[in-house]
């Protein structure tokens, strides 16, 4: 019986000893990191998804489905009384339904002049530049006949 209790105060001892060192250590270790100076921060938000319709010969022939992120300097959006979602959704419509589109070659649609294009044409239109990034989250075609009714 004498020896159950002590090698259960063993165990007791023995694991309390080990978490109290990994957290110590784990302290120091962030301690002598050399800290980063950050002149602004950047907020990462999501937009919803759009659907911008492509129409050739007088026909919807499919839609396009898109979704982006966009990196914005949070000291900026605070400012703002319109999220700039809007201003996104916007542009990115205007540049899918008024741009040259092969719906046989989709894949070979330029998305990283479509995001450049976007940012310019946002922080133009809010008069600073606010968005420092855009990304792609999705950008799907769905032909017309794919489309359950």
């Amino acid at each position: 019986m004498m020896r159950l209790i002590a090698s259960c105060v063993w165990i007791i001892v023995v694991t309390s000893a080990s978490a109290y060192v990994s957290s110590t250590w784990r302290s120091r270790v962030a301690d002598s990191e050399i800290p980063v100076k950050r002149v602004g921060y950047l907020e990462r938000k999501k937009t919803m998804p759009i659907n911008v319709p492509m129409i050739a010969n007088g026909n919807v022939e499919g839609y396009i489905v898109a979704q982006f992120i966009y990196l914005a300097d949070t000291k900026y959006l605070q400012e703002l009384s319109v999220p700039p979602d809007d201003f996104i959704t916007d542009e990115a419509f205007r540049e899918l339904y008024t741009g040259e589109v092969d719906f046989n070659h989709l894949q070979k649609y330029d998305l990283q002049g479509l995001t450049k294009v976007l940012a310019q044409k946002i922080n133009q239109r809010l008069g600073r530049e606010i968005i420092k990034d855009v990304l792609v989250e999705e950008f799907t075609y769905v032909p017309k006949r794919d489309i359950s009714r």
